[in-house]
């Protein structure tokens, strides 16, 4: 498994290359195909703290994720201005504002009781975040927890011996490996990565849909 202590560091020393500046142009374009009204739950899993969040709040949605660093967690409720109430749900830490819960601890503690219920999931850095070994049990949680609602994801596919991850190649095989059983699963968009993943290889980024069948 992935040790805890390579994200709580990458935060530490704000080496968090992989956090950008704005929503992703993907969940800009396709959040519209999860065909969800205003107010429901989206549940971003090791959410980090991405702007998405900022911006699906801003579209009306209640966003909900979970984090392993409690320092990103501090960080993004500070950039949206607000004030989490904290306390403590079985092993992890609830951090919860106006239209957000975040659940900060391992993920895998994360139980369908403590989420709550969700409409949909929004997977940019999860999935990709992951060894191999790790992806189909983190695949197979992620679906009990939300009770099988539908998912964008967008995921990195590149040729792994070139570097090595996070973010990891997951490629379209692997995908339908992980989640066909359970879903339509519909390749929505690609883009190449422009100069290559962080400068070193090409990459392409994809975003899928996936309906509960």
């Amino acid at each position: 498994m992935m040790d805890p202590n390579f994200w709580h560091q990458r935060w530490e020393k704000n080496e968090i290359a992989f956090h950008e500046g704005k929503a992703h142009p993907f969940l800009v374009k396709h959040c519209q195909d999860l065909l969800l009204p205003k107010g429901r739950r989206i549940f971003v899993p090791l959410c980090g703290k991405t702007l998405d969040i900022s911006w699906l709040i801003s579209k009306g949605y209640c966003v909900a994720g979970a984090e392993l660093s409690p320092l990103a967690i501090e960080q993004l409720f500070m950039e949206l201005g607000m004030q989490p109430e904290i306390s403590q749900v079985e092993a992890l830490e609830h951090w919860s504002a106006k239209q957000i819960d975040i659940f900060v601890g391992d993920l895998f503690e994360l139980s369908r009781t403590v989420l709550g219920p969700v409409d949909a999931v929004y997977d940019r850095a999860a999935l990709v975040a992951l060894p191999e070994h790790m992806r189909t049990r983190y695949a197979a949680h992620l679906v009990e927890v939300t009770h099988r609602v539908p998912q964008l994801l967008i995921c990195y596919d590149y040729d792994q011996r070139l570097r090595d991850g996070p973010p990891f190649a997951v490629s379209n095989g692997e995908v339908h490996r992980h989640y066909a059983h359970q879903y339509e699963v519909t390749l929505l968009d690609s883009a190449e990565v422009l100069g290559g993943l962080k400068g070193t290889c090409p990459a392409t980024e994809n975003v899928w849909l996936l309906r509960p069948k």
